[in-house]
């Protein structure tokens, strides 16, 4: 069957599923392989719970006509979303970056949403099978859609902006992370820019910060609607304050509008003027701008307030990278709060230069003199001794049980395999 035929029959049965024990009446099941599983063994289940197809690519589980043989059915499920995302057409903002994507994903989502009827990746479907399921849910009450882009080795975002054909990009920063993967923030940098590339060659449109010298270095070429610090920027603002909700001030026609969020940290900045200069060039009124970006509250654990019986927390356990550490840190440094906890746990993915990199994050919690200091993870035992470090978070846990916290701020960042949300209940 080829793919045009294919389509014909995701036209009769919209909806699309990958895991045989959610199977809705009218949907396709796509038989997908990982390291540990092989769809092809659940294709008959699939269909017996409400299917209406299977879409395999092991000839030894074909059953009969509602089992459809294809060479690569991951291959096939991002030819289908390509073909379905080309065929409706709608304007497409294909958004990737080290840091801040996702925020600044639900950020505009909730300003176009005040004007659109908008589809945007939920949660972190941002892979190359997140990205087509999320695209196979487009219908033609759609007027836009926001699809973020997630990158761990060369060419990941070529192969997905090829699949997505966004006539927008954001690129919202480039920094050291996943360094097992591309080897070096050079090759962060050139996998990132595969976005700026596609956007150049199909003429679309950018929107970047106007001061990010490495985001300019690699955007010549291309039309650019900028915002920043910059009173030249299409979307110019600043921060106000971060005590610890960020404040900021932006600019339209002579007028300044404040907005308060329900964001932690300065550096939330970008993310905010972002949505600011997307909501203006799509002719969204300034007051509705600012409410939608001042009512949206962040979750799963990303930049997260939350006040305890004993502590204040911000809770940032989603993800870490150098870079992300790196602003964390000094923006809770730099908050007049007091006492200071910090619970950090290890990045992953780094690398060869993982312990250079932990050591950097080490030096920074010394320089910022916070009352208490708990590392976690491999890399910090190494490398941070003078705090006493812990190997595991369940030992962390223990400590934190037997020597309980009152009466601070809390910071708790690390990578997600840290699992850090663990010891919120504790504090």
């Amino acid at each position: 069957m080829n793919i045009s035929e294919l389509y014909e029959l995701f036209l009769h049965n919209p909806k699309i599923t990958t895991d045989s024990r959610n199977c809705p009446r009218g949907s396709l099941f796509f038989a997908l392989k990982g390291d540990k599983f092989d769809g092809n063994q659940y294709a008959a289940k699939a269909l017996d719970s409400g299917c209406s197809y299977a879409i395999i690519d092991n000839p030894a589980y074909v059953t009969g006509e509602r089992t459809i043989l294809v060479n690569d059915v991951l291959v096939t499920l991002q030819q289908l979303a390509h073909r379905h995302r080309k065929i409706l057409g709608i304007p497409v903002i294909g958004i990737t970056g080290t840091n801040g994507k996702t925020t600044t994903k639900e950020i505009l989502a909730a300003v176009l949403s005040t004007k659109y009827n908008l589809l945007y990746t939920e949660g972190n479907l941002n892979n190359h099978i997140g990205v087509p399921l999320t695209l196979l849910r487009l219908n033609h009450d759609h007027e836009m859609a926001v699809i973020e882009m997630g990158a761990s080795h060369p060419g990941d975002i070529k192969e997905l902006v090829n699949i997505v054909q966004p006539n927008y990009g954001i690129i919202t920063n480039v920094g050291r992370a996943h360094l097992e993967g591309f080897g070096s923030f050079e090759g962060v940098v050139k996998t990132k820019g595969e976005l700026y590339d596609y956007m150049r060659a199909s003429k679309g449109k950018i929107f970047i910060k106007k001061e990010n010298a490495d985001l300019q270095a690699i955007a010549k070429g291309i039309e650019q609607i900028t915002y920043g610090e910059s009173e030249e920027a299409f979307a110019s603002g600043h921060v106000v304050s971060c005590n610890p909700l960020l404040v900021f001030d932006w600019k339209q026609q002579g007028k300044i509008h404040t907005v308060e969020t329900h964001l932690i940290g300065a550096y939330n900045i970008d993310n905010v003027l972002a949505a600011v200069a997307v909501g203006r060039y799509f002719k969204i009124p300034a007051e509705r701008i600012s409410r939608a970006i001042a009512n949206y509250e962040p979750t799963n654990n990303r930049s997260q307030l939350k006040e305890t019986g004993h502590n204040k927390l911000i809770i940032d356990a989603y993800n870490a990278n150098p870079s992300s550490m790196k602003v964390a840190l000094e923006n809770f440094a730099s908050m007049p709060v007091y006492p200071k906890a910090v619970i950090l746990g290890d990045m992953k993915e780094l690398g060869p230069s993982s312990d250079e990199l932990h050591t950097e994050i080490v030096e920074l919690v010394k320089a910022a003199k916070f009352d208490k200091v708990y590392l976690c993870g491999d890399h910090f035992a190494k490398v941070g001794k003078e705090f006493s470090p812990f190997v595991e978070t369940e030992e962390l846990i223990t400590s934190l049980r037997e020597q309980p916290l009152k009466g601070y701020h809390i910071l708790i960042k690390g990578s997600h395999g840290m699992a850090l949300e663990k010891t919120i209940e504790f504090l």
